[in-house]
């Protein structure tokens, strides 16, 4: 078996048929049926900013059934060291035992100088990407604010109408992409090492403020003692947090992706946030969710259209050589942006 270790999802090896040839109808079709080559297809096309591939990608997307609150979107994250790769492997592993297909989609920080995903999720999760119950796909995360790979909730899409029931997006690490995962998943975990309650004072805690359930990892051997405690201080942060209108109160688990029924904790703490929550309850927070991608995303296309105005590109251009020579400050400069704004506006 050839080595995993520097194919990457966007070579020409694993995308053989150009993305221009594809069919959206077939493809659709392909993808309902489960096939894992459509959905790797189906995944690299949405993730491409080429317009006419949007435009087949637009297509296929019209084509899926609405989403179904019977999945489970959990985000996974967590600072490097905290062995993310180990307890997504494990906890893979237990899902699709259970039956269930699993989809992981890793959010990697991407390369500067090929733009292409440079962790290598099937290397850090090599029997877990030989579990045909299971499909991993690593995203680039390209300059995306906060890390997160802008087609990452098509992704997600994709992989429910292949008829992956369980969906987990694992982020780079600790920092803003947590912020945008938060409002694409139903569920968000953060895993942190035993010790680690000291850091709920510092820059941690907007993090924690952001998870619906903390999970203490790597709680085996001599660290429970100290596990136990740091559970016991997230718990008390937590209870702390102002209260939720959807049911659930947000907890701390331990956790160990090494030791037998290591992991029994989180999957009751699934099972009992769905039935806190309730299909009502997830189906509720998507449409926060839309209507918050929705306002983003409505933003950014008004803004690229701005920026493509002729006129307000020479006002733009103007004023930056104002403020860079100090002939305005930076208030006088943002008015008169805002004129120009109204005058084309008004036009």
């Amino acid at each position: 078996m050839p080595s995993l270790k520097n194919v990457s999802p966007f070579s020409k090896a694993n995308n053989p048929t150009p993305l221009r040839k594809l069919d959206a109808h077939s493809l659709a079709a392909d993808l309902l049926a489960g096939k894992r080559a459509a959905l790797s297809r189906a995944i690299t096309l949405v993730e491409s900013r080429r317009p006419a591939d949007r435009n087949i990608a637009r297509l296929l997307l019209k084509q899926l059934p609405p989403a179904s609150a019977k999945t489970l979107r959990i985000g996974i994250t967590g600072s490097p060291g905290a062995g993310k790769s180990t307890f997504i492997e494990q906890l893979g592993s237990e899902l699709t035992a259970e039956g269930h297909k699993l989809a992981v989609l890793a959010i990697d920080p991407s390369s500067s100088r090929t733009k292409g995903s440079i962790l290598g999720d099937k290397t850090r999760m090599e029997d877990l990407s030989r579990n045909p119950m299971a499909f991993i796909r690593p995203s680039p995360a390209r300059e995306e604010l906060g890390g997160v790979a802008r087609a990452t909730r098509e992704a997600i899409r994709l992989c429910e109408a292949a008829g992956y029931s369980r969906i987990i997006v694992e982020t780079v690490g600790v920092g803003q992409s947590e912020h945008a995962v938060k409002q694409l998943v139903d569920l968000m975990v953060l895993l942190v090492l035993p010790g680690s309650g000291d850091d709920l004072q510092g820059i941690k805690r907007g993090i924690v403020e952001l998870a619906d359930l903390v999970v203490v990892n790597k709680s085996d051997g001599d660290r429970i003692p100290l596990a136990r405690q740091t559970t016991s201080d997230y718990n008390i942060a937590l209870h702390l947090a102002p209260a939720r209108d959807d049911g659930w109160s947000p907890r701390a688990i331990t956790a160990s992706s090494v030791t037998e029924g290591g992991l029994a904790s989180f999957g009751e703490s699934l099972s009992a946030y769905a039935e806190a929550v309730g299909q009502d309850g997830i189906l509720k927070r998507r449409n926060l969710q839309d209507l918050q991608l929705f306002e983003r995303s409505a933003n950014n296309i008004m803004l690229r259209l701005l920026h493509e105005d002729e006129q307000l590109q020479k006002v733009h251009l103007a004023t930056q050589s104002a403020i860079q020579s100090g002939e305005i400050d930076l208030d006088q400069a943002l008015e008169l942006v805002r004129i120009a704004l109204q005058k084309r506006l008004s036009a």
